[in-house]
């Protein structure tokens, strides 16, 4: 492939620089985690989503336009027939920094070497309890011994970073926070706690009564572990702290406690082709409707890519204390 230079950046009106993209690829997942999905989701007919060319258009267009981040996410991407001939193509987009890609972490054990060598850098895997009858309850179908091992394989492929993405609900998990990150510490990985997003209309707990802050998060561990304010940022929209004595990063990611809107560098693909310009709304623009509608036609599509950030809202207006205004389910949102 030759060297492509960004014939611009992507600027919204508030003069935030857009340079991280996520893509979904599809909205199926082998489990069903109680804040991510109903128990008996209705999932996209094929010929609603795109297909992998279209996303790989789609992900160069964007990487013309100046973007150097790209991450896979599903639903489960990896449940998704060709996913990694998908993730090669885009690995090899020179203009790119970066490709990585979030997971259950359910077919690591069997595709983290493959993932390594398609260009994959770092790799994020949820999982919020280690213990097996909450994992189980969590995920609806999970099994938590596979996405150990599938951890473990993702290290001796020798990943750039891995990363544990916990979400953390009062009376679930909450008294867990130590015991993940001494995992994360003796596995010398890192890991990020979540504030739930209301996404989505669950029924298995009360957002209001279940949500646990970052700052009760960090009370807890700092308990046990001395935690030192880092200036290191990946990209997205974590703060970073070190755990002192060891490789370990504990990441905070704070949607209520914490508004990150101000420094947004974000968009969102959904697999049915929208490009979403927010998590917590619904400013979106049909990209699926350009690709069909006007084949090979790369000038127009990623005219309408600028012309989408002219719509980027300024930020979010999450009420945990509300039913939600977002009804979509993350995994239609891509996680």
């Amino acid at each position: 492939m030759t060297n492509l230079r960004p014939l611009s950046q992507l600027i919204d009106r508030y003069g935030r620089v857009v340079d991280y993209l996520r893509i979904s690829i599809t909205d199926r997942c082998d489990f069903r985690c109680v804040y991510c999905m109903a128990e008996d989701m209705t999932f996209l007919p094929r010929d609603q989503v795109l297909s992998l060319e279209e996303i790989y258009t789609l992900a160069l267009a964007f990487a013309e336009l100046g973007v150097k981040k790209i991450r896979i996410t599903g639903g489960e991407p990896l449940v998704r027939k060709g996913a990694l001939e998908l993730l090669k193509n885009i690995g090899r987009i020179e203009t790119l920094s970066e490709l990585v890609i979030t997971t259950n972490g359910s077919q690591l054990e069997t595709m983290a070497v493959q993932l390594k060598e398609a260009g994959v850098k770092r790799i994020n895997i949820s999982l919020d309890t280690l213990d097996a009858d909450k994992f189980k309850a969590i995920t609806r179908t999970g099994d938590l011994s596979q996405v150990l091992r599938g951890i473990q394989a993702a290290k001796l492929a020798g990943f750039e970073r891995i990363k544990i993405n916990a979400v953390i609900l009062k009376d679930r998990n909450h008294l867990e926070v130590c015991d993940l990150v001494q995992f994360a510490v003796d596995n010398s990985i890192d890991i990020s706690f979540i504030e739930e997003m209301p996404l989505g209309v669950v029924s298995q707990h009360d957002r209001s009564e279940a949500y646990y802050s970052s700052a009760s998060i960090k009370a807890d561990l700092v308990q046990k572990f001395a935690l030192v304010a880092s200036s290191e940022k990946t990209g997205g929209p974590s703060n970073y702290f070190n755990v002192t004595g060891t490789q370990t990063r504990v990441g905070f990611i704070s949607p209520h406690s914490e508004n990150f809107c101000s420094t947004c560098n974000r968009v969102r693909l959904t697999v049915e082709g929208r490009l979403l310009l927010c998590l917590g709304n619904e400013h979106s623009v049909d990209l699926k409707q350009v690709v069909r509608s006007h084949p090979g036609n790369m000038a127009l599509l990623k005219q309408a890519i600028v012309d989408a950030m002219l719509i980027k809202p300024e930020k979010h207006e999450f009420n945990i204390h509300e039913q939600p205004v977002i009804l979509r389910y993350m995994n239609m949102t891509g996680g």
